[in-house]
């Protein structure tokens, strides 16, 4: 089968070759890929890995043979899903925990986009527990989890307040469902609506280090990412002071043994099929192209989500 893999001579660092078909584990289900999403951090990944590694998380497609333990859905179910590494092929071996169903009036394209960054700002977001009528910040709010984030703190009930770096994203953040947008790349503005009972971060470094500080008395600051590539520092009392304020380091993978992806992908392909939830599509290319859509999200030129229709 074909699959991109690592390939330091090439663009973007990734090109597409021959490998095997994987051998699904029991408890997995063979699935033929239609689409698959990038995101930034797998970008990263593919270009820092050694030759010929598979990459890839998201995927979605039809199911080409069920688990042999008979778990998940069976053969022919238009799925979506998300794996640890080798989404960007024609086949891929899925556990059956990390599958949803994809109702036929949700296009593969759409669904791919949603394993990794709207269930990152599902999960991230119920950090905060009952979001109705509290204050939440989520900063680089024009990014792909931002946006997304934007719209399930609205359908959540909060008051919400999008950080971005230039004003040029202010009107795709409001759209997306925010009451203020903050244009600030350090994130100091954003005191001016605190406190918060939630701040979502991507971004690290400086935006920590200025809003760490503007949490609620019992707020939690999720950090998933850090955009900015800089060390971030905390101001020990002024933190203290919130009392029961904390700090919660988010990395999606670790949140599936309490959360199977499953779960909160049926419940986001269903906001999506009842119209709650817009994907966020800005590129979308032919699987023989993947080498430089990767190149274009590594140089920061696709806002949104870029996705690769694969060979169906």
């Amino acid at each position: 089968m074909r699959a991109a893999v690592v390939d330091q001579n090439a663009p973007g660092h990734v090109a597409l070759r021959e490998v095997e078909t994987p051998v699904p584990a029991s408890d997995e289900a063979l699935v033929r890929v239609a689409a698959t999403s990038l995101t930034p951090q797998e970008v990263f990944y593919s270009q820092s890995q050694g030759p010929n590694k598979l990459v890839g998380c998201d995927l979605a497609g039809v199911v080409e043979r069920a688990a042999a333990d008979g778990s998940g859905p069976k053969k022919g179910t238009r799925v979506i899903g998300r794996v640890i590494t080798g989404a960007w092929a024609e086949l891929v071996a899925a556990p059956t925990n990390a599958l949803a169903e994809l109702p036929d009036d949700v296009s593969f394209e759409q669904g791919a986009t949603l394993p990794t960054s709207a269930l990152t700002a599902l999960y991230v977001l119920e950090r905060g527990g009952s979001l109705i009528g509290q204050s939440v910040l989520i900063t680089a709010a024009n990014g792909a989890v931002g946006l997304y984030a934007c719209q399930l703190a609205k359908l959540m009930g909060a008051r919400l307040i999008g950080q971005v770096r230039e004003d040029k994203y202010v009107d795709k953040v409001i759209r997306a469902g925010a009451d203020h947008v903050v244009i600030d790349e350090e994130g100091k503005a954003a005191s001016d609506f605190g406190p918060y009972m939630l701040i979502a971060d991507a971004v690290g470094g400086p935006v920590f280090t200025n809003c760490v500080n503007m949490l609620d008395t019992d707020g939690v600051y999720v950090v998933y990412g850090n955009v900015s590539r800089q060390d971030a520092t905390l101001s020990f009392w002024p933190f203290i002071e919130r009392t029961r304020a904390s700090i919660y380091a988010f990395i999606i993978s670790n949140e599936f043994p309490m959360k199977p992806a499953s779960k909160g992908l049926a419940r986001l392909v269903e906001m999506v099929s009842q119209g709650k939830l817009k994907t966020q599509i800005s590129l979308e290319e032919q699987a023989e192209k993947i080498d430089s859509v990767v190149q274009d999200v590594s140089e920061h030129r696709v806002e949104g989500k870029a996705v690769i229709r694969m060979w169906m």
